[in-house]
């Protein structure tokens, strides 16, 4: 009786240890070894960042550079001497917290607005056929093809005849028509990626359009909204030559059109207070994208199916 039993303790033990990789685990592990093509990879992608990367870190390093040094022809990534008063300087002299604030407005203006016009019109273009949407995309097609100094000129004079122009709420405006024929392209792009099967199925389970908007292509459709918002932040942001010519007012100013009153006359520049001025206007870019870049990263379709 004992002999007939442990040929089948042992078949046991083996099962069990092969289930719970018990002899697996005995195995060395295989190292990955570095490849010519992996190598290559990585020193692509080190040259690709460090492409990125350096304008700022040079810009970091300006900042902090005396007047002095900066217009000397060397070229130190370490300043010889830190100088922190550029900053102050920036923020006193060129009243930049004004302008950052009246730039703020108009960005998450810009942002919102053509966020709340462009997804239904987006998910139009994406799920409809026919001669209007063929318009709609030719529309979005040629508006794109002429630069904004060719109607710069008709512009104002219709923001001045409505009496729009010098107004944060003009410019905020003109910001969401020129944004939102891309805002429209990349939308519905990411619509179209999400398949119809899905829209399809909340249908038959019972649930009205609305819901099947709210509940299934809205929350797909997040990393799309994040990557437009972003988009548009950031055009509304850096604009400098519409808020030029429609803001006339110091008070208006927005962020750009303030950075080039750092020029000084006859073309002398204040280098040092220019370079923290321009850092501190990267900063509300950066932060909006810290918060946005979870959705930017996030699966298109992650969460789709539920077990």
């Amino acid at each position: 009786m004992t002999a007939e039993t442990t040929p089948v303790i042992a078949a046991g033990d083996t099962t069990r240890a092969i289930v719970t990789g018990g002899a697996s685990s005995e195995r060395p592990r295989r190292r990955k070894k570095l490849t010519g093509s992996r190598v290559m990879q990585y020193v692509g992608l080190g040259v690709y960042l460090f492409f990125l990367g350096f304008p700022l870190v040079w810009l970091l390093s300006a900042s902090f550079k005396s007047s002095r040094e900066l217009n000397s022809l060397s070229a130190n990534l370490i300043p010889a001497e830190w100088v922190f008063t550029n900053y102050v300087d920036a923020l006193e002299r060129q009243n930049l917290i004004q302008s950052a604030g009246n730039s703020l407005i108009v960005a998450i203006s810009t942002t919102f607005i053509t966020l709340l016009l462009s997804m239904p019109m987006a998910y139009a273009l994406a799920r409809l056929r026919g001669r209007l949407r063929a318009g709609g995309t030719i529309w979005i097609l040629a508006s794109q093809v002429f630069p904004a100094i060719l109607i710069i000129i008709p512009l104002f004079l219709v923001m001045r005849t409505l009496h729009l122009n010098d107004t944060l709420f003009g410019l905020t405006l003109v910001y969401v028509t020129f944004t939102m024929p891309f805002t429209l392209w990349m939308l519905q792009g990411y619509i179209a990626a999400i398949p119809i099967d899905l829209e399809e199925a909340g249908e038959m389970d019972g649930a009205g359009r609305w819901r099947v908007l709210r509940s299934i292509v809205f929350p797909l459709l997040a990393p799309g909204i994040a990557a437009t918002a972003m988009f548009t932040f950031v055009s509304a942001w850096n604009e400098f030559f519409l808020a030029l010519v429609l803001i006339q007012s110091p008070e208006l100013y927005t962020l750009p059109i303030t950075l080039r009153s750092f020029l000084g006359a006859e073309g002398q520049t204040q280098l040092g207070p220019l370079a923290a001025g321009a850092v501190l206007a990267t900063i509300p870019s950066l932060i909006i994208f810290s918060i946005l870049q979870k959705r930017l990263t996030g699966g298109m379709l992650a969460g789709a199916v539920k077990g």
